[in-house]
């Protein structure tokens, strides 16, 4: 169905009675999360990009008879202007004159209008200052049964995904799943929860020790789950529950009922009616509105899930996995730069989505891989200067000596997550290039040397990869850094090192994996981007301030930079040692998986410069 068209059919049905109420929806909102508050998504549930075009993994279509506006991030903005038709407007957040939804559905919309939202899409903690807003401007948020989005696409919508939930062996995990369930049960005890409610896909996977394969590139199933002081239940499509997976929960000793995927909601209901006075159901912020208007406010608790909290801090054998994967990862890595530099080299036709082919290929021949981890953004020239591009057929673009190629890209291996980035030219980089390069290097340099507090948070940190950038006047509109799981999501909240306020944020601890990745981006032109996956570990420091405890971080990719983007009159004496050393690293760490040519390229990219 073209776009334009489906933009009359929504805005007629914002106006139908039987679906919206006695009064027409004069705006309607979609997200572009799912009922679990997802980032990535499975193909029946992207309904924002059904409506727009736009298929970026970040951002809100709000569509009003007159208006269909776009909010949307930093990285999105290229990709966004070029899906779009002329129907849209882009709203540039991060922008200082950018309005927010509110203020600018408050400036829009008269007194008494009527914004309809699906409330399976909204979580708790973006409704209730959304609705305070708009109230004081006289305006009505209005949850809408039926998801408007569906009713137009209908028949052509995908069907939900049914793979089966899968167990992951302790070998992988380190702590089986009753162990984690009983310390969420002492924290429940804490604070007079009851019943604590996990909507969250990756949380589900994490605590239950269970991979699924619902949604592509994360490694979850379509599920919530609940745990008393008595039971867990998990809620799901009774099909996706196998013989396997009955076994796996009487190995680790843990006792789970399970029922239907929709009757979460009358098990929370049920139990409302044996709440004491002080009983508390626990459903975090993060949860839909759905779920959480079911709790009267005196008895619910929002605050952030403590799986979400304990998953950032790895044990010691996720630790391991990480590390393992990333090393077995880099020789993927160095065996395809070293084919792509050969075969550009023999003027052999490589492009953007052949290169991410072959790379997959190379990561599919090692030990416990299961997938990628997301898709692959391989993009040369001013591709790259989108900052999270897909290659498709109409944009492909050859592989060749004459531009930058940015490669992003991550897999899934039973034990770890990988995401790594590497900014080359096989061919003669021009000054500037090498400039945005090495002040790319710098803020990259300054985040992984640096030293802190333990439970400081990501924000602080922030400006540290910046300034290289800022003392030239150049900047970058994306965080520096996000959380990554273990065989799990490859964005992981609630950690990260960002300009934007993490409320939710628990601060830096040891064993949390995070990416490093500043970047800069050239309209039109090239893309430079610079990340490796780092671990926070304890720092080694003269003083400890009330004994608060000092971090760092460790390098966990073992990638080589490409040495001749380098101005290395840029370079203090203390970056050079540490390129360095860092090539050291990678040379006794990738050096004994590979041979041949690819062997060969990594010992001369690892050359001490």
């Amino acid at each position: 169905m073209a776009r334009n068209q489906v933009l009359k059919e929504l805005r007629q049905i914002m106006k139908v009675k039987e679906f919206v109420g006695p009064e027409p929806i004069h705006a309607y909102i979609i997200p572009s999360g799912d009922a679990h508050q997802s980032e990535y998504l499975a193909a029946c549930d992207k309904r924002r990009a059904f409506v727009s075009g736009f298929t970026g993994s970040a951002g809100t279509a709000i569509v009003t008879e007159d208006h269909a506006c776009m909010w949307t991030d930093g990285r999105y903005f290229l990709q966004a202007t070029k899906e779009m038709s002329q129907d849209w407007t882009l709203m540039k957040e991060g922008i200082p004159s950018t309005p927010s939804q509110g203020t600018w559905l408050s400036k829009t919309l008269a007194r008494n209008s009527r914004v309809g939202f699906d409330p399976y899409l909204m979580s708790q903690c973006e409704f209730r200052p959304l609705k305070t807003l708009l109230e004081s401007s006289g305006i009505d948020l209005v949850a809408v049964d039926k998801n408007l989005v569906d009713i137009v696409w209908d028949k052509e919508k995908p069907q939900r995904p049914r793979g089966p939930a899968m167990p992951l062996e302790l070998k992988y995990t380190g702590v089986t799943s009753a162990s984690k369930v009983c310390d969420l049960r002492e924290q429940m005890l804490e604070k007079n929860a009851v019943l604590f409610v996990l909507t969250a896909l990756d949380e589900i996977a994490w605590l239950l020790n269970l991979r699924g394969s619902d949604i592509s590139y994360n490694p979850v199933f379509f599920s919530y789950a609940s745990v008393s002081q008595k039971g867990v239940t998990l809620f799901i499509d009774e099909s996706k529950v196998t013989a396997a997976v009955h076994e796996h929960f009487e190995a680790e000793g843990l006792q789970v009922g399970v029922a239907t995927y929709d009757s979460i909601r009358s098990h929370i209901e049920a139990t409302l009616n044996e709440l004491g006075p002080l009983d508390k159901i626990w459903i975090s912020e993060n949860s839909s509105v759905a779920l959480t208007s079911l709790v009267p406010d005196q008895s619910l608790l929002t605050e952030v899930s403590p799986v979400a909290i304990a998953k950032t801090i790895k044990n010691p054998t996720e630790v391991n996995g990480m590390i393992n994967a990333h090393i077995k990862d880099a020789a993927a890595l160095c065996r395809y730069f070293a084919w792509l530099e050969k075969e550009v080299a023999l003027g052999n036709a490589v492009t953007e989505i052949s290169g991410a082919t072959k790379l997959e290929q190379f990561r599919s021949e090692l030990p416990d891989f299961v997938g990628l981890s997301f898709e692959t953004i391989s993009s040369v020239g001013p591709n790259a200067a989108i900052i999270h591009y897909s290659p498709d057929p109409s944009t492909d673009r050859p592989i060749t000596d004459k531009h930058v190629y940015l490669c992003d890209s991550g897999a899934q291996f039973k034990d770890g997550t990988t995401d790594v980035t590497r900014t080359i030219h096989l061919g003669t980089p021009t000054d500037f290039e090498r400039e945005a390069f090495t002040r790319v290097f710098k803020g990259a340099y300054a985040i992984r040397s640096c030293i802190f507090p333990s439970k400081i948070k990501g924000n602080y940190l922030d400006t540290l990869a910046r300034k290289p950038l800022w003392d030239i006047g150049l900047d970058y509109l994306h965080g520096t850094s996000h959380g990554i799981g273990s065989y799990l999501n490859v964005h992981e909240g609630p950690i990260g090192i960002t300009f934007k306020n993490r409320p939710n944020d628990p601060g830096m601890q040891a064993n949390m994996f995070l990416s490093n990745e500043p970047g800069y981006y050239e309209d039109g032109s090239f893309g430079i981007r610079i990340e490796n996956i780092v671990r926070t570990v304890p720092a080694k420091v003269r003083f400890n301030f009330k004994d608060r405890g000092f971090l760092t971080f460790e390098d966990v990719t073992v990638v080589p930079l490409q040495t001749k983007m380098f101005l290395k009159s840029l370079l203090t004496p203390e970056e050079v040692s540490y390129v360095n050393e860092y090539h050291a690293k990678c040379l006794e760490l990738v050096g004994p998986l590979l041979k041949g040519d690819a062997l060969q390229w990594l010992q001369r990219e690892t050359q001490p410069i």
